[in-house]
């Protein structure tokens, strides 16, 4: 079934890819395995899947902990991925434990990441999480604050700033997806042009993400179509 599911999702990559006159290369794919238990992602790593998104701390760590074994066939070891919202106090195990962290939206977070990333690890990769949408509720640095939080962080030791993710509102209307994700892909791009090192526009899920390709994803956070419905 996962299997299957991961052949479904490559291929509409590479189709959403070609559409756009992009290479099929072009786009990663992470597969969001929350409240899904190690077996799925054993089972997942076992057809070449190796990038793994996560939502919850604890819950990630105890998988990394049954998984301690696990490679990608090929060898290829698992990249895990903090994509829920980080609190300052779950900061450590995190910059401890996690290669990519996508929900960065304050200073502060930031900061404690870098001085807690343990020196013998590669720098941590982290994205800006953006709330393009405005609404209270959701996390995110808003758009007119990402231009200083960035160079901010970018200054920082022991952690390696890669681009933006976003979370937008969902929506069943395929122009609204187009626009919530251009948005994100206009920040990127002015931020690109004042010489920032950004190479990852971290953007669409299993409903959207032929749009969020379309507009200039490079990763894309897949869970239901992979694992199923929670």
């Amino acid at each position: 079934m996962i299997s299957h599911n991961l052949q479904l999702v490559s291929n509409r990559i590479k189709l959403a890819c070609a559409a756009a006159d992009r290479p099929s290369d072009a786009v990663l794919l992470l597969a969001v395995a929350k409240t899904f238990g190690a077996d799925a992602v054993r089972e997942a790593a076992a057809w070449g899947q190796f990038r793994f998104g996560e939502n919850y701390v604890q819950e990630a760590l105890d998988k990394m902990d049954a998984l301690a074994d696990a490679r990608a066939s090929g060898g290829q070891a698992l990249e895990w991925h903090l994509i829920g919202p980080l609190q300052s106090n779950k900061t450590r195990p995190v910059a401890e434990r996690f290669d990519w962290v996508h929900s960065v939206d304050r200073l502060k977070i930031a900061q404690r990441l870098s001085e807690q990333r343990p020196a013998h690890l590669p720098p941590l990769n982290v994205l800006v999480q953006v709330n393009t949408s405005g609404e209270e509720s959701k996390s995110g640095a808003a758009p007119t604050e990402v231009p200083d939080l960035v160079r901010a962080i970018d200054a920082l030791p022991r952690l390696r700033l890669r681009g933006l993710m976003a979370l937008p509102a969902p929506s069943p209307d395929e122009r609204a997806q187009h626009a919530a994700h251009h948005g994100l892909k206009t920040l990127f791009d002015s931020l690109r042009a004042e010489g920032l090192p950004l190479d990852t526009l971290s953007m669409g899920m299993s409903a959207d993400l032929e749009a969020a390709i379309a507009e200039g994803a490079t990763m894309v956070r897949v869970g239901t179509a992979i694992f199923g419905g929670r």
